[in-house]
C-alpha cells in the first residue's frame, strides 16, 4: 500500500465516523448542537470536522442527501414486489422502520427546507408511489380512496415513534399492523372524509415539522 493510500483511507474513515456521530448528536441535542462536541465524539480534532464539512449547513446537506440515497435503494424492492399489496406492505414497513431508527432526520429536513426551499428530491419518488398505489387498487387489495400521500403520512406517523427512543422500536409493528388492516379493501368500508392532500402540500408540511409557535 502506498503512503498516499493510508491518509485517504483515514480521511474516509473519519468522514464516515463524523456522519454517524452527527446523526446521534443531532438526535440527542438538536441540529444546532456544538460541532466541538461532534469532534470529541468522533475522536478527532475540531479542524478535522471543518476539513470535511466547511460549515454546519454542509454537514446537514450531506445527511439529507444520504437519506435520499437510502430511499433510492428501497425503491426497486417496492416496484419488484410480486403483488401491489406486498409493495404497500414493504413501503410502510421498510420506510417507517428506517425513519423510526433515524430520529435526527426531522430536524435535518427542516433545516434543508430553510436553506433551499426549492430542493425537492422527494418529487422523484412521486411516480413510483402513484404506480404502487394504482397497482394495488387495480388488483382489489387496497381501498380505492387511499392516495400515495395518505401512505406517506402513515410512514411519517410510524416513523415518529423513534422519538420515544430505542425502547419502543420493538413494538412499532403493532401500529403498522393496525394501519395495514385499515388499508385493505373490503365491501363494508366507510368512505374516507374529504379529499386527499396534494403531494406538494405534504412535502412542505413534512419538511416544516417542529414545535408549534405560541399564539398571541
Amino acid at each position: 500500500m502506498s503512503s498516499s493510500q493510508s491518509p485517504r483511507r483515514d480521511a474516509r474513515r473519519n468522514h464516515e465516523r463524523l456522519l454517524v456521530e452527527a446523526k446521534q448528536l443531532f438526535a440527542e441535542r438538536g441540529i444546532d448542537a456544538p460541532l466541538d462536541e461532534l469532534a470529541a465524539r468522533a475522536g478527532v480534532g475540531a479542524g478535522t470536522v471543518y476539513r470535511h464539512f466547511p460549515n454546519r449547513d454542509a454537514l446537514v446537506r450531506e445527511l439529507y442527501d444520504a437519506a435520499v440515497a437510502d430511499l433510492h435503494e428501497f425503491a426497486p424492492r417496492f416496484l419488484g414486489a410480486e403483488t401491489g399489496w406486498q409493495a404497500i406492505e414493504l413501503w410502510l414497513e421498510q420506510v417507517s422502520g428506517w425513519l423510526a431508527a433515524a430520529p435526527h432526520l426531522p430536524a435535518v429536513m427542516r433545516r434543508v427546507a430553510e436553506l433551499d426551499p426549492n430542493h425537492r428530491p422527494a418529487n422523484e419518488f412521486v411516480p413510483m408511489m402513484d404506480a404502487v398505489v394504482a397497482r394495488a387498487q387495480a388488483e382489489g387489495s387496497l381501498r380505492r380512496d387511499v392516495t400515495a400521500v395518505d401512505l406517506s403520512v402513515m410512514v411519517d406517523m410510524l416513523g415518529s415513534l423513534g422519538q420515544y427512543g430505542t425502547a419502543y422500536l420493538p413494538y412499532w409493528r403493532r401500529q403498522l399492523a393496525v394501519m395495514l388492516d385499515g388499508l385493505r379493501a373490503r365491501p363494508d368500508l366507510s368512505p374516507l372524509p374529504g379529499e386527499g392532500q396534494a403531494f406538494e402540500a405534504f412535502h412542505d408540511m413534512s419538511h416544516a415539522k417542529g414545535p408549534t409557535p405560541p399564539s398571541g
